[in-house]
């Protein structure tokens, strides 16, 4: 079966090839099955093309036998022959026939050219209202395209502008960080400088009380005195205003000059022993 195979692709090849020689290709069972499938094929397609051919031949037989016949019978019936028509009249017979072919048309009747030039008309229409439709559509989308191109143009631009906005941000922040890096650094320096100084004081016999945070304190509890203190100003200056019963203001000035004096004794007695 091989060997057949080989032989029918080789006299395939060499009809198609003809005189012309045949190029070198590797003899094996893939290329062997390959080529001969090929060739079924073209057997095949050759077949049905000879079949259309005769198809074609016979059928053009038969038009010639046809118009011979017709062509007899208008000589038989009017004494009419193509041959004798003027120029002219041969021009006007061909466009009658060309139209005929054109439109479809089962023979050059009036009856059949009015349905198909009826036909080619509404095609006509329908064609003209297919473009308009076409042409609005068209147009719409260039619209849409002009309106998106605009738009992607605007996108493009802020997208330019939030880069450069992010570039500058981006310095800023690099600048704040080393700025905070600096900060950072000096702040461990001062911390360091501060511990340093304080161990020193602390290793040369200063009392604690003395040190920055116990200052602080004491600022704050003098602070929150003179805070208290100021009703006691307010109330005694209220006093001193009063012109009337000059033993009864005495009495009350002496009183909040105590008090005064004794929140003055309590705040230094507090002072004191914190140093």
């Amino acid at each position: 079966e091989d060997r057949l195979e080989e032989g029918m692709v080789a006299a395939w090849l060499k009809k198609i090839f003809g005189d012309h020689p045949i190029p070198q290709y590797e003899v094996n069972a893939w290329t062997t099955e390959i080529l001969y499938n090929l060739s079924e094929r073209n057997r095949i397609r050759d077949r049905d093309v000879y079949l259309v051919t005769e198809d074609l031949k016979q059928k053009a037989k038969e038009y010639e036998s046809e118009a011979k016949h017709l062509q007899d019978l208008l000589m038989e019936s009017v004494n009419f022959s193509p041959a004798s028509l003027s120029s002219t009249g041969s021009r006007y017979l061909n466009a009658l026939v060309d139209s005929a072919v054109v439109l479809e048309t089962k023979d050059t009747s009036l009856a059949s050219f009015i349905p198909a030039v009826n036909d080619l008309t509404s095609d006509l229409f329908r064609t003209k209202s297919k473009n308009e439709e076409i042409k609005l559509e068209l147009a719409k989308l260039e619209k849409n395209l002009t309106a998106t191109l605009v738009l992607e143009k605007c996108l493009q631009e802020d997208l330019k502008k939030a880069e450069l906005h992010l570039c500058t941000e981006r310095a800023r922040v690099d600048s704040r960080l080393q700025n905070m890096d600096f900060l950072k650094a000096k702040s461990e320096e001062f911390r360091s400088g501060i511990r340093t100084a304080e161990e020193q004081l602390s290793a040369r016999g200063m009392d604690a009380s003395l040190s920055h945070q116990s200052l602080v304190a004491l600022s704050e509890k003098l602070a929150e005195l003179k805070r208290q203190t100021m009703p006691l100003k307010k109330k005694l200056e209220s006093y001193l205003d009063l012109m009337p019963n000059p033993s009864l203001a005495q009495v009350k000035i002496e009183e909040a000059k105590r008090e005064l004096v004794s929140s003055s004794i309590l705040f230094l007695q507090t002072l004191k022993d914190k140093c």
